[in-house]
């Protein structure tokens, strides 16, 4: 066992860990912060997206240690200071961009990370960008306008599917 110590939703934390402990299960069990989720343990859901250092990660990807002095942002980090939704979370209840809800943190951490880098994405773009979150439910359609409408588009314009 190694001790592993980041910062994670703002707090620093420390634990105990195998060398092939994923930092999703760190997160999980070790932290007990369960809104990042294990969809398929193969990289392909994008269900465990989380920021490690402000850039957006799978965590099932990489392991705890390698996370070691980072700064990690799961979904419940991302809600306002008071604890209301922030304004991407808020957008997602309004447009219905959830269904089920399995996938929704993986989706709100990836589309955090592109309105970081794009504040204003074109329907193209955004569709691209999640390419690596899948979504069972809903057909991305209402997903798309939920991150358009975050950041400040209209969405009248997105055709339906």
């Amino acid at each position: 066992m190694t001790k592993v110590s980041m910062t994670v939703n703002g707090k620093a934390v420390s634990g105990e860990v195998e060398g092939r402990t994923l930092l999703v299960d760190f997160l999980r069990q070790g932290l007990g912060l369960t809104g990042t989720h294990v969809g398929c343990d193969t990289s392909q859901c994008g269900a465990c997206v989380v920021h490690v250092d402000g850039k957006a990660v799978k965590s099932c990807t990489m392991f705890a240690l390698e996370a070691e002095g980072a700064h990690v942002t799961t979904i419940e980090g991302m809600a306002n200071p008071d604890g209301s939704l922030s304004t991407l979370q808020q957008a997602f209840q309004d447009h219905h961009g959830l269904q089920c809800g399995f996938c929704t943190p993986g989706m709100i951490m990836s589309a955090a990370a592109l309105l970081a880098e794009n504040p204003r994405p074109s329907e193209a773009e955004i569709r691209e960008y999640l390419e690596g979150n899948l979504c069972r439910c809903t057909g991305y359609h209402n997903i798309v306008k939920a991150i358009m409408a975050a950041s400040g588009q209209d969405v009248s314009s997105i055709a339906a599917e």
